[in-house]
């Protein structure tokens, strides 16, 4: 199967469920990996899904997503920090 097959199939499906312009195969690709990196899944798992060889590859191209992942989880671990310095106080 050529993937201009798939590529048109999906198309002709964007088209019937109204989806928005520029929604295509690939992005929901970059889609789940960042969803699944926004959720904390292990950075080799999220590779390994992409069929990446190596996870630099996945790193360099979801860079933006692993930061915001980053300040989230630094976000955590304050709060949590800051509650059981709280605890410890009363």
């Amino acid at each position: 199967m050529h993937p201009s097959t798939v590529t048109g199939w999906f198309s002709d499906f964007a088209k019937r469920a109204d989806l928005p312009k520029g929604v295509s195969i690939h992005s929901l690709r970059h889609t789940n990996a960042t969803l699944l990196i926004a959720a904390g899944t292990n950075i080799r798992t999220v590779s390994a899904r992409l069929g990446h060889a190596q996870t630099s590859t996945t790193t360099d191209i979801y860079a933006h997503a692993i930061q915001s992942a980053d300040a989230a989880a630094a976000q955590a671990i304050g709060s949590i920090v800051h509650r059981k310095g709280q605890r410890k106080a009363e």
